[in-house]
């Protein structure tokens, strides 16, 4: 385990297995229909790989659902198929998942200050989580790219709300490599496998050629 880093800063303060939270906020069939500002497939590959390499690093997962039953549908099967068969997916009614006590409750129950959160729709169910936690003195991380938005005016208009509201806009593969934090742990394998960041597979693949070539 790494220590802090020096200085009082949120911004400096890593994210560790410790101190996290993943909340993943209507990532449900309905709604990437009309996703337009990210290829659907790279959508759901990164979404699929974030909670996989959150199941790695044992970090508590949070998942979301609204109106499942009728207006947006089940989670994307790339996603639930990665889930722990033990999850449960709270299905809500209200437009901000945080203001429904269960996800409130739920992410309250992890005793962890930073929370990960990754929605369709970037705006809405990305920006609307992200900036409440941050009111109620969370460290809140949006993973831009596992999540997707209807236009590039919907994408530019909650990113510029996020951040001007405090929230620390990143990656979803930086998330979970700045938790691992160092390459020599014995998860470093398979936390970049359940990444599966194509340029690492990549980089696998020449090194393991240039080892049979001495």
């Amino acid at each position: 385990m790494t220590e802090n880093l020096p200085g009082t800063s949120r911004f400096l303060e890593p994210l560790t297995r410790d101190n996290t939270t993943l909340l993943l906020v209507d990532h449900q069939i309905g709604l990437f229909t009309g996703v337009r500002d990210i290829d659907v497939a790279t959508l759901k590959h990164n979404v699929a790989a974030l909670a996989k390499a959150a199941q790695v690093l044992d970090i508590p997962t949070v998942v979301t659902t609204t109106g499942a039953d009728g207006m947006w549908g089940s989670l994307v099967p790339e996603l639930a198929e990665v889930l722990p068969a033990d999850l449960e997916v709270i299905d809500r009614s209200t437009v901000n998942a945080w203001s429904d006590a269960r996800v409130r409750d739920a992410v309250e129950a992890t005793g962890r200050k930073k929370l990960i959160i990754a929605g369709v729709s970037i705006e809405v169910c990305l920006a609307f989580p992200a900036i409440s936690a941050t009111a109620a003195g969370y460290d809140a991380y949006a993973a831009i790219d596992a999540s997707g938005t209807f236009s590039e005016t919907k994408r530019t208009t909650g990113l510029l709300r996020m951040q001007q509201a405090g929230v620390i806009v990143t990656d979803y593969a930086t998330t979970m490599v700045e938790i691992l934090a160092d390459n020599a742990d014995p998860k470093a394998f398979e936390v970049y496998t359940a990444l599966d960041m194509p340029f690492a597979t990549l980089v696998g693949q020449m090194s393991s050629a240039y080892s049979k070539n001495g």
